[in-house]
């Protein structure tokens, strides 16, 4: 008992150092994004870079001669008599060349090679204006690394306060899964429990058969839902068997919801393929992710860049970041890679699964519905597709779901064929009619209801219908 006792100090001590050397290095994330911050942005075309053009030009057209002045006067330090200068940067960025109606009369009258001049003039600007559009994609990098900065530290924050908060509850469960293994053959060594701040728990172990057979994680993970009675799933990204070598396993307590999905869609009519891609995943731990993206236009080429905006958002939330800043990287990302002229919409719902909590995050998309026992609420921002503008920052829409509640996401093809012009009205009339069915019913009945005005869908249509249910 002694050297058990020992053994998980060692682990708590351990874990306090490990959540000390996690908050430090947030630390230093958070300052390295917040000297990215300090840069300073330029907006446009500098004062620095009209003299250099007017001076470029001089030197290539002028020689000595100085009749007009209009270089000396450009590089004075007095703000009204500098105001020239402003001027034809400002007219240089709006029109992309400066006319002879733009100089000024005394070098119109008095200058032998007008056309010369304004010639290099407009190279010269236009060379200036190349480097500043490479500067400013170069700025938006910088930003997209600040933010990822920003993340990583909040992510590791977020990470070495819930194992602080964490409690040791090792001995009070310790015997009853030891005895539970024991009878299914398995050694278990190293075992720590942890409980959370949300109640939820999870348990550590090496462990290997003693039998010379295997058995699944799952099924040892029936075995620890047994002992300490509640209900446990093995991590995803563990191993799935157990066999006589020993080897690390973690079990993750299930939420007390659990998220049943359905969905429903159809391409526009003339296409083989929707232009629409969703997905629905419970592959975080305690959470369960619907997405739904409308990609401009329809066909192959709109699924492609909504299967993209999909994939890119997964991955950033399987890794940790958090949904608002997933949204954030993916509109940069999409920014940088040239997206902007094909736009994707993104509706993106993460639901708690210990608290049943869902929280709803839209780019440009649709709105949302919730279907209640007694109301349909309908839950929209007003953004514009993905990859359209920067920064963007997105509006979070949350509330709470209680057991039965149903989770409607639709694409823009849905609403434009409701009848009427308060299409989102017809709509949460039509919601509110629905007999208590499962998602994947509700689905079919919505796609079956918007089909029925269009005769043929006039745009590629999607649902998505997320159902949240007690376990047990």
């Amino acid at each position: 008992m002694l050297r058990k006792r020992t053994v998980h100090k060692e682990i708590a001590d351990v874990s306090r150092y490990t959540a000390k050397r996690l908050k430090d290095m947030a630390q230093s994330l958070t300052g390295l994004a917040k000297t990215f911050g300090n840069a300073k942005d330029e907006p446009g075309l500098t004062k620095e870079d009209g003299i250099a053009a007017l001076e470029t030009a001089a030197a290539l057209v002028c020689g000595d001669c100085e009749r007009c002045g209009i270089r000396w006067e450009c590089r004075t330090e007095d703000e009204k008599e500098n105001y020239y200068l402003y001027y034809l940067l400002r007219t240089f960025e709006k029109k992309g060349c400066i006319d002879y109606e733009d100089m000024p009369r005394r070098f119109l009258e008095l200058c032998r090679k007008k056309t010369d001049y304004l010639g290099h003039l407009n190279r010269n600007l236009g060379r200036a204006t190349m480097n500043l559009s490479w500067k400013n994609k170069f700025l938006e990098s910088r930003d997209t690394v600040m933010v990822q900065f920003q993340e990583m530290a909040g992510i590791l924050e977020e990470f070495s306060e819930q194992m602080e908060q964490a409690a040791d509850i090792t001995m009070q469960f310790e015997p009853a899964l030891t005895a539970a293994f024991r009878k299914r053959r398995i050694q278990a060594e190293n075992m720590l429990v942890l409980q959370y701040e949300e109640r939820q728990r999870e348990v550590f172990v090496t462990a290997r058969m003693t039998n010379g057979r295997c058995m699944t994680a799952k099924d040892a993970a029936a075995l620890v839902a047994y002992a300490m009675k509640g209900s446990f799933s093995p991590a995803r990204d563990g191993k799935t068997i157990i066999t006589r070598n020993a080897a690390a396993f973690r079990f993750i307590e299930d939420g007390r919801y659990q998220i049943i999905c359905g969905a429903s869609r159809t391409p526009k009519e003339g296409e083989e393929i929707s232009g629409d891609s969703y997905t629905f995943k419970n592959t975080l731990p305690g959470q369960a992710i619907m997405s739904l993206s409308d990609g401009m236009g329809s066909g192959r080429t709109a699924n492609e860049d909504s299967e993209r905006v999909i994939e890119l958002t997964e991955q950033l939330l399987e890794t940790g970041f958090s949904a608002r800043a997933a949204l954030k990287l993916v509109n940069t990302v999409l920014l940088l890679t040239g997206a902007s002229e094909r736009p994707a919409t993104l509706d993106l719902c993460l639901t708690d699964l210990y608290t049943g909590a869902v929280e709803i995050m839209k780019l440009g998309a649709a709105a949302s519905f919730v279907i209640g026992r007694e109301c349909v609420d309908i839950l929209e921002s007003e953004h514009v597709p993905a990859g359209v503008i920067n920064p963007v920052e997105p509006v979070l829409l949350s509330r709470k779901l209680w057991d039965g509640d149903r989770i409607v996401m639709v694409s823009d093809g849905i609403l434009d064929a409701m009848p009427g012009d308060e299409k989102e009205n017809a709509f949460i009339d039509f919601l509110a009619g629905l007999p208590a069915v499962g998602p994947q019913e509700t689905a079919e009945l919505i796609l079956t209801f918007a089909l029925s005005f269009e005769g043929q869908p006039q745009d590629d249509m999607t649902v998505l219908v997320g159902g949240i249910y007690k376990r047990g």
